[in-house]
């Protein structure tokens, strides 16, 4: 891993998300939040906020909605916060039931929300709570709301965009030293707590990020969704702050000598 990151190039000139309707998972902190701003300053029309806490998205709709990055807007634009706790399926299933009722169009949809612990939690659906929130909670988020995206794109007569916020940390996976067993599937591997690595469970989840974009982008049209999968580098967040004491600390002193400012993190 360098120490040096490669810069990231300024936002091309003439881009304008004019009329586009967009969500963004765990919008209301960190790369999400970022990411949802520089929507709001290429002209969305409605980016919905989906966050676990409807009392911290409620605080960031309103901080977006006063940011001096906003001030030159000719339109205001409709900022949203909706619940999903990624935590748990039902939350989910009822979140997608919602955007499908209230909702005509969906442009983008942004798929930002994780978590990284170092200790093995069981989530509210009864899966490893990494793996749960990281990646089965967002394929399954995007399997329900893909028709959406399908529907916009024909309407639009153009392309959607579904994308996943992945890591080059995948490639220290766990797979290579403790690989699936012949009769086990890869929810099972994964839920078996004596297979657990602290350290490395981030990066399994991010893998099976990849290979789900891998195997959904083939199964769907680019003409009407573009479906990628984004790795944003090291980016100056809070995102270690469910790590031990010691950890944060390390990762803090990293983060100082190599990390990217959030809003290069955004841009990505």
């Amino acid at each position: 891993m360098p120490i040096i990151q490669m810069p990231i190039s300024d936002t091309p000139k003439g881009i304008t998300l004019k009329g586009k309707t967009i969500i963004v998972t765990g919008a209301n902190a960190g790369i999400g939040f970022e990411v949802a701003r520089q929507y709001l300053v290429l002209e969305a029309a409605r980016v919905i906020l989906a966050v676990r806490s409807i009392e911290k998205g409620e605080v960031a709709a309103r901080f977006l909605s006063e940011h001096h990055s906003l001030e030159k807007l000719v339109h205001t634009p409709e900022i949203n916060v909706m619940q999903v706790d990624l935590d748990d399926f039902n939350s989910v299933h009822a979140f997608a039931q919602r955007v499908h009722q209230e909702i005509d169009a969906l442009d983008i949809l942004l798929l930002n929300g994780g978590v990284n612990f170092m200790h093995y939690e069981t989530s509210a659906s009864g899966h490893e709570r990494v793996m749960q929130v990281n990646y089965h909670s967002n394929a399954l988020l995007a399997l329900l709301l893909l028709p959406l995206l399908e529907s916009t794109a024909i309407k639009r007569g153009q392309p959607s965009r579904l994308t996943f916020v992945g890591s080059e940390t995948m490639r220290m996976h766990t797979l290579k030293k403790n690989p699936l067993l012949d009769h086990e599937t890869v929810t099972q591997h994964f839920d078996d707590n004596t297979k657990y690595a602290g350290m490395m469970r981030y990066s399994d989840s991010k893998l099976m990020i990849a290979a789900f974009v891998q195997e959904l982008a083939e199964r769907v049209s680019p003409d009407k969704v573009i479906v990628n999968n984004l790795c944003p580098g090291m980016v100056a967040t809070d995102f270690d702050q469910h790590l031990p004491l010691y950890m944060k600390t390390f990762m803090g002193i990293v983060r100082r000598l190599r990390a990217r400012h959030v809003e290069d993190g955004g841009r990505t």
